[in-house]
């Protein structure tokens, strides 16, 4: 981050860093260079690298397999939970692969990809506008989820889940963010000059789905030619003459761009750090997210491309319509090539950009700006220094926190003070770091913090619900132990009462028992009687050697018989 922020500080006295109202800085913008010409239209890449991971949220579940031929705009990925996003196919081909790539990701780690070789025939699938203002609005959001659409000034949120209210959280007031308060950026700025009345469509799909009674333009003031555009086409507006229309233009003053910052300078409305916008009646859209809602609403047409900046170190810095998954080396080959001297490459703006891993990964729904480096550009970091506790950072801290204590928490580890002074309340958008004279990352230590605390709570998490597990395990082996010993009382209470009632009935002149004993006696004698009459079996007639063997046996029997009487004789002699 220090590095990427270096550039704003060169060539400038501190104090024109920072701004004492409500905090926030007003670096060199750099956004004349890739203002010059108009949109231009990306040639068809031979191959689309499509990440899954493009979004907040759960992954959406692949639909495709590998060899499947696949049409513009064919669903490839459906959204999967709540909080999701659909991948569709920028262009038509052949899915090659479905394996891990790099992607545009601080981490610099590989993720799992769909990767379509187009053919170059950039054929459809069939499409058609949805009638949105004769249909339900659960029915529309629910299609919505199809459509892919997230939130491309850099959340990337699914649309559809800002789209929806409810009784507790009716927006009145819809807030459409065009600030683009950071540094070389400026595919907003030039999607307000060209497309604002298209912007202006996707404007009445969001009030109509949101029954907002407001809808407020905010535009900084150094993008006068947008703020122009979109006060035309507010004027040539289908909306309502009740619903209140208006272009806001506010100061220059980053980081204005924040949903939140823009809401508070907008309506005065500042949004507890614990509550969604819509708690308070309010809700947030970036200009080229309307415009994707225009296109999907009014053609049929899935989130399938994004205007993209690329600028710095580059022959033609410019803005290009750009299909999602092209390789970010096309579009700098397209913008002239990169120029000697260049060292690196960024993804987003140079405060809360970040260093791509590889020139190969591809564009994605939250690449808004390609920034080629330089040493001229961004020159190495200084060496931080200690703090000398001038509050500068504080000073400059749009959301009122004390940086200097949350660094000095954070860099001994003492986290929980560091959560204690609303650590989380920071939208690392860097202008602490940018301001501090002694070029300490502050933003850096922040997020190793934020890190910390999350992984202590999850395990935190992890051993409460073991512990929980292991509670219950043992009050269920409790409970059956003592529903085991119920049992045995109740069996061994019921055996006495039976044993009770058989004494009883023993004793009981009854002549009904009396009856059922007498025939349990005479039943006992005819059995007795029958075993004595018995004679035994074939022994009538017996061979020779037989009679001559039992008469042994029996002489034997005798004998013994006689040894028995002589031995108790003799005892009783005794």
């Amino acid at each position: 981050m220090s590095s990427l922020l270096n550039i704003v500080k060169q060539g400038l006295g501190f104090g024109d860093a920072y701004a004492a109202v409500n905090g926030g800085v007003h670096p060199p913008e750099h956004k004349q260079e890739s203002t010059h010409q108009p949109i231009g239209q990306l040639p068809l890449p031979k191959r689309l690298v499509l990440p899954l991971r493009q979004h907040v949220g759960t992954l959406p579940k692949v639909l495709v397999a590998v060899g499947d031929r696949v049409l513009k705009g064919q669903l490839l990925a459906e959204a999967e939970g709540n909080i999701s996003s659909a991948i569709h196919a920028p262009t038509s081909g052949v899915i090659a692969a479905i394996e891990d790539a790099l992607i545009p990701h601080p981490s610099g780690l590989p993720d799992r990809c769909l990767v379509i070789d187009a053919d170059g025939k950039d054929e459809w699938i069939a499409h058609a506008p949805l009638e949105w203002r004769n249909q339900d609005k659960a029915q529309l959001l629910e299609g919505l989820r199809k459509s892919g659409i997230v939130g491309l000034g850099g959340a990337a949120f699914p649309t559809q889940v800002k789209l929806r209210t409810s009784a507790k959280s009716q927006v009145k007031t819809l807030v459409i963010n065009a600030a683009e308060c950071e540094p070389f950026i400026t595919c907003d700025d030039m999607l307000m000059r060209e497309r604002a009345a298209l912007i202006l469509k996707g404007v009445e799909i969001a009030q109509y789905l949101l029954g907002a009674k407001e809808c407020l333009i905010g535009i900084e003031d150094n993008k006068p030619e947008a703020a122009e555009a979109m006060r035309l086409a507010c004027a040539a507006s289908h909306l309502s003459k009740e619903v209140i229309l208006k272009v806001v233009v506010v100061p220059t003053q980053y980081p204005s761009g924040d949903a939140r910052q823009l809401i508070r300078l907008l309506t005065g409305i500042e949004v507890p750090a614990d509550k969604r916008s819509t708690d308070v009646g309010l809700q947030c859209f970036n200009v080229a997210t309307l415009l994707a809602l225009h296109r999907y609403f009014d053609f049929g047409e899935p989130a399938l491309s994004r205007i993209v900046t690329i600028t710095g170190n580059v022959k033609n810095p410019a803005n290009y319509d750009v299909l999602f998954g092209t390789p970010v080396s096309d579009l700098i080959q397209t913008a002239g090539g990169a120029l000697a001297g260049t060292n690196d490459y960024i993804m987003g703006g140079p405060m809360m950009g970040f260093s791509l891993p590889s020139v190969e990964v591809p564009i994605t729904k939250a690449a808004n700006c390609i920034i080629v480096s330089s040493p001229n550009l961004f020159a190495p970091a200084p060496p931080a220094m200690p703090c000398i506790r001038c509050a500068r950072c504080a000073d400059v801290c749009p959301v009122s926190l004390q940086p200097q204590e949350l660094y000095w928490f954070s860099k001994s580890s003492n986290l929980e003070k560091a959560r204690e002074y609303k650590l989380f309340d920071c939208i690392e958008c860097g202008c602490c770091t940018y301001a501090c004279p002694s070029n300490i990352p502050l933003v850096q230590y922040y997020r190793f913090a934020k890190s910390e605390i999350i992984a202590q709570d999850r395990a935190k998490e992890a051993a409460d619900l073991a512990r929980e597990r292991n509670e219950f395990r043992l009050m269920r082996i409790e409970r059956e132990k003592q529903e085991r010993a119920e049992k045995h009382a109740q069996k061994a209470a019921g055996a006495k009462v039976e044993a009770a009632k058989t004494s009883a009935n023993e004793t009981t002149d009854d002549p009904a028992m009396a009856a059922k004993k007498a025939a349990i006696a005479a039943a006992i004698e005819r059995a007795k009687a029958q075993k004595t009459s018995l004679t035994p079996q074939n022994v009538s007639d017996p061979a020779p050697l037989v009679q001559a063997e039992i008469a042994e046996i029996d002489a034997r029997r005798e004998a013994a018989k006689q040894v028995v009487n002589e031995q108790a004789s003799s005892q009783d002699e005794k």
